[in-house]
């Protein structure tokens, strides 16, 4: 058996031996770019799996907790972009519609970053490295290992509207959302439905998203279609500012029921 050393590599070192053995890492990837300019500065390497996924890949040679925070800001520029990565690198056959991984190679993650990404609800993987040397060769050898992350506690996936109507804390404000979402309700009693999410309340008629709720701690918003059909968040801070929020909700209430209705008239005429 040969003897070996372990070294050192500079970040530069380390994406080139991705570059070449992409798939130590994880069988079946493959190496697509790296350095690709984003808005937050160009991101260290773009990989794409065995599966067609985009891997985004955030690289450091020590121990660095903020590479967390850096590789999400990348994540985030991927994400949005992906179907144009899809197009660019044509010959790598990435699947944009399946949600992009990110990778975090580091030789090693401190307790803070591991307990931080736990939290994290994105495809995400730690791999820690080691670079060796043998006896008499020049080639340098990473070795990949991937590092566990701990699981979040297990919490019941059962949410409830007065749950985020508690969420909010000026019993005001409170009172004033709890309004308007019954008056949202008695519109139309028998087909709206208001549904708590994690975080947020989804606004439906015929099981069609028309609006969504989301409280905050001193004011709510209320997430619509806007005059040009653009979906936009819309600010609720008094009764001042319901009004026109109120009037694009319920004319996309019934610009729903009207499709459903005209579904409904074709589906007939299409029976006959």
């Amino acid at each position: 058996m040969k003897k070996y050393k372990y070294v050192e590599v500079s970040e530069t070192q380390l994406e080139d031996l991705i570059r070449q053995g992409a798939d130590l890492i994880e069988e079946g990837l493959i190496y697509v770019d790296h350095q690709r300019m984003t808005d937050r500065g160009p991101l260290d390497v773009l990989l794409v799996d065995s599966g067609g996924a985009l891997i985004v890949a955030e690289l450091k040679v020590s121990e660095d907790d903020a590479m967390l925070m850096q590789a999400l800001d990348y994540y985030d520029w991927v994400v949005r972009h992906v179907e144009a990565f899809s197009r660019l690198y044509k010959k790598h056959k990435i699947n944009a519609t399946d949600a992009p991984r990110l990778f975090l190679i580091a030789p090693s993650f401190s307790i803070s970053l591991l307990n931080r990404c736990k939290w994290i609800d994105v495809p995400l993987s730690l791999f820690t490295f080691q670079c060796i040397q043998l006896e008499g060769e020049k080639d340098i050898i990473p070795v990949f290992s991937e590092q566990e992350i701990p699981s979040a506690p297990e919490t019941a996936e059962t949410y409830t509207l007065e749950d985020r109507l508690n969420w909010i804390t000026d019993k005001e404000v409170r009172a004033r959302a709890k309004k308007v979402l019954d008056e949202i309700r008695s519109w139309e009693p028998k087909k709206i439905n208001l549904d708590a999410l994690k975080y947020d309340v989804s606004c439906k008629i015929s099981g069609l998203v028309f609006a969504y709720f989301c409280p905050r701690r001193k004011y709510f918003m209320f997430y619509t279609n806007d005059c040009d059909d653009k979906w936009t968040g819309f600010r609720i801070d008094s009764d001042e500012d319901l009004p026109p929020v109120m009037d694009l909700i319920r004319t996309n209430v019934e610009g729903i029921g009207n499709i459903t209705i005209l579904d409904n008239i074709t589906g007939s005429n299409k029976d006959k």
